[in-house]
């Protein structure tokens, strides 16, 4: 399944204020990935460097479990870019194998694994540097209409 090259920004990279990847937004993730295929699929898939500290904390050193979750919804996510598509989170299911640590460099990394008409599934994997895998998520997206979602929200039309 061929990637698509897409270089026009996506909703959330125009508002600059998501929580996992907008630039703008002081307390966010700032996460960035890169883009490749799976080498036996084909398929889509998204890797990033994650190295959290203090501020993400949930047992003493480690990442908080709704951190992790965020960071594979997040990379999940990236997974429709290439696919074409606009697709939301409808379920997600994270196992969480081991403590993830804090102030260490972790990889997180996603693939699409098939489509069936309008819903997409996705796969994630948190590892360390030594390559132990610390959680595993999968993920179900449903492709939406692209004029579903407003493009000119505001603090003021969103009711804030």
């Amino acid at each position: 399944m061929p990637m698509n090259d897409n270089s026009a920004p996506t909703l959330d990279e125009q508002a600059g204020h998501c929580f996992a990847c907008g630039p703008a937004n002081p307390q966010g993730l700032h996460l960035h990935f890169d883009r490749s295929e799976h080498p036996e699929t084909g398929h889509p898939t998204v890797t990033a460097t994650v190295n959290l500290t203090r501020i993400y904390e949930g047992p003493p050193g480690y990442i908080h479990g709704g951190i992790i979750a965020t960071l594979f919804d997040e990379a999940m996510s990236k997974l429709n870019r290439p696919l074409d598509t606009l697709a939301m989170t409808r379920h997600m299911e994270v196992d969480y194998l081991r403590p993830s640590p804090l102030y260490q460099d972790l990889t997180l990394t996603a693939t699409h694994e098939r489509r069936e008409g309008r819903k997409l599934f996705h796969s994630a994997q948190l590892h360390n540097a030594e390559g132990t895998l610390l959680a595993q998520a999968e993920g179900l997206f449903i492709a939406i209409n692209p004029a579903m979602i407003p493009s000119n929200i505001t603090p003021e039309k969103a009711g804030h």
